[in-house]
């Protein structure tokens, strides 16, 4: 990672420093709080329900729930009977003590161009647009797909809708024009709101022309509100029965928009993402329980205090940005900063610069930024002072040893605990962590579970192994208030994919193991998913795409481990008869992959095979071409159930 190379220790004790002013400081107290989460969970979840967030009605039961399909349907439910509403908790209640306080700090991408907005302003602006969704018609329960960069108009958008009850469905901004459609049409959404260019580094590209060509199929949207980012530098198509300038918009509203009284089971966002089936899901969470645990969880695990700068530089098309860049901080009054850049534009030094900009103290990202800074060398560090900074996070995917280290001591200057955080769309917030101030860190290692929840690891009958060093399937023995509710429009299939396969506990599709001291390592995904730089993508989706392609037959698709993005994609491609394999043709399938479904999902890698190793059943056996892939190639296991072991020779000689 870098030539100062620091010998890497088994554990790092928790800093003194931090230990001394942190909410939870020392194991014991963390072991006393997590057993009381644990074994009172009603009286522990209503207290943090109550401190956490103001209701307008306060709720009647705690909990209720059903994790096991042998005795009926699944079903959560947190905080029955009470009334909330997201947005006044994130603006309203802070008008009495922190108006003037900074709420979101926007750092745009060129340097220098920024923007700051106080608690009061950003209330105005979100009842202002509140208001424009109002007079489009939208109401209570309407679905309202958001297709925008970060940009304040993408907070804005959200808390707008959460105003009034709308539910919003974001989309992230660099997908293409058929995932975005297909999100939409699942969604059934009214309103798309978008702009009519974004930045990628230097260049302005256009995001309209994207939008236009996904809802050509897409009905059941009204109208569509643009916001003006890249101006003259994009030639913008105008259809004036549709298209409605947000600034024109917002001109006209007014700046007072009473919040609507939601049950806390009240839908608040979906949020799709890949399945290991080809059509993505819609991830549906609720108001009250979500709101509570990601302001709980933002709290505690990043230990914030009232004077904290904090920054998260995840997208907010992802559900990291959701949770912990606008809902979680917002909650709690926190400034938190939405980043529009990328951490190499202008150069390598722009994270650190932007920490010494606004002297962050928390600071969140993914191993793989990590990754991709540090092979630049330490001297980009050391264009900023980032001294200010107090706690290091990330998110994503698990960080690898080396690049754990070289954040802690090149970043953290071996004094910043690094909170390692393990979830995922469908937890709401984070599930398994150290926390600062009471958990000694394992470099690459998530560690112990946050409180209320209950993991255990199954093996492959779905008994509980009771060893406490042991290796196995990662479930959840019951819910937490931030877990999903279903998947939208489709209750069979939330059943299927998180509850049928071990009754009486959620399946997180990702395998773990335990050390000695209970610690947890999350391993990777069972299923047919990958993880390429944080972000999941289906296999399947990916596969039903190069598929598409007219010369292609037949394609399988496996992650396999890259340095800097942690897996990437490796894409076995069988051609129709006739057609000549070509590297010509290897650049069309990747441009084909990235229109369907957009840059994230290119492979990296792709081998033209005669034909795929399959099982008799015709099940194509991944195992084997994950370890092709990957180089492992020694031992392959057992090859016996293949229709035709001899395929395997021939993917194996022709690895690229």
């Amino acid at each position: 990672m870098s030539s100062e190379k620091v010998q890497l220790k088994e554990v790092y004790p928790v800093p003194e420093k931090i230990k001394k002013t942190a909410y939870i400081s020392g194991r014991e107290a963390y072991d006393r709080l997590y057993k009381r989460s644990i074994e009172e969970p009603e009286a522990f979840w209503s207290e943090i329900a109550k401190e956490y967030v103001e209701w307008f009605k306060p709720f009647d039961k705690v909990m209720d729930y059903n994790f096991d399909v042998r005795k009926g349907d699944i079903y959560v439910k947190f905080f029955e009977g009470g009334k909330l509403n997201v947005s006044y908790n994130c603006l309203d209640r802070h008008l009495k003590v922190r108006p003037n306080k900074i709420a979101i700090q926007w750092e745009g991408n060129e340097p220098g161009e920024d923007r700051a907005y106080t608690y009061k302003e950003l209330h105005a602006e979100v009842c202002k647009f509140a208001n424009v969704l109002k007079s489009l018609g939208i109401k209570k329960g309407d679905r309202v797909t958001i297709f925008l960069p970060m940009i304040p108009e993408l907070a804005i958008s959200m808390l707008a809708c959460t105003r009034i009850g709308a539910i919003h469905s974001i989309v992230f901004g660099g997908f293409s024009a058929e995932a975005l459609r297909d999100r939409i049409q699942d969604a059934q959404s009214k309103l798309l709101i978008t702009c009519d260019g974004t930045f990628r580094g230097a260049k302005a590209v256009p995001q309209k022309d994207t939008a236009d060509t996904a809802i050509k199929d897409c009905p059941s949207i009204e109208k569509q509100i643009v916001v003006r980012r890249v101006g003259d530098k994009i030639k913008c198509n105008w259809n004036s029965e549709r298209d409605i300038w947000w600034e024109d918009l917002m001109a006209k509203a007014s700046p007072d928009c009473p919040p609507e009284w939601m049950d806390a089971e009240d839908p608040l966002f979906i949020l799709y993402t890949s399945g290991s089936t080809g059509k993505p899901k819609g991830v549906m969470h609720t108001t009250g329980g979500y709101l509570v645990y990601v302001a709980y969880t933002h709290k505690m695990i990043f230990d914030y205090h009232e004077e904290d700068i904090y920054w998260c530089t995840a997208d907010i098309g992802w559900v990291t940005g959701h949770s912990y860049i606008v809902y979680g901080p917002l909650c709690n009054g926190a400034t938190s900063i939405m980043f529009e850049g990328v951490p190499n534009y202008p150069d390598v030094s722009r994270f650190w610069k932007v920490v010494e900009k606004y002297k962050v103290t928390i600071f969140y990202t993914a191993p793989t930024a990590i990754r991709a800074i540090a092979k630049e060398g330490n001297e980009w560090v050391k264009k900023a002072d980032i001294s200010t900074l107090r706690i290091l996070g990330t998110v994503g995917e698990p960080i690898n040893p080396e690049a754990w280290n070289w954040y802690f001591h090149v970043i953290g200057r071996g004094e910043c605990p690094i909170v390692d955080t393990w979830w995922q769309t469908e937890t709401g917030g984070i599930l398994i962590t150290p926390l600062p101030g009471a958990i000694d860190m394992k470099p690459g290692m998530a560690t112990v579970p946050f409180m209320g929840v209950l993991p255990v690891l199954l093996d492959d009958e779905g008994k509980e192994i009771q060893e406490v060093e042991a290796t196995g399937s990662l479930c959840i023995k019951r819910p937490w208030p931030g877990i999903m509710r279903g998947v939208f429009g489709d209750p069979k299939r939330f059943q299927e994919i998180y509850f049928e396969q071990f009754p009486g506990y959620y399946v997180t599709g990702d395998g773990a193991r335990r050390d000695k001291d209970g610690y947890y390592q999350i391993t990777g995904r069972i299923d047919d998913v990958i993880n390429v730089s944080g972000h999941r993508m289906g296999t399947a989706e990916i596969e039903s795409a190069l598929v598409a392609h007219p010369k292609v037959a037949e394609a399988a698709v496996v992650g396999y481990p890259h340095e800097l993005k942690g897996q990437s994609i490796y894409a076995f491609v069988t051609l129709k008869s006739g057609v000549q394999k070509s590297d010509d043709l290897k650049k069309e399938l990747v441009a084909h992959v990235r229109t369907l479904i957009g840059p994230i999902a290119t492979p990296e890698k792709i081998q033209f095979a005669d034909a795929l190793p399959k099982t008799r059943s015709g099940k194509i056996m991944r195992r084997i071409l994950k370890k092709v892939a990957a180089g492992d190639i020694s031992d392959l296991g057992d090859t016996s159930t293949l229709a035709d072991p001899s395929v395997v020779d021939d993917i194996v000689k022709n690895r690229v």
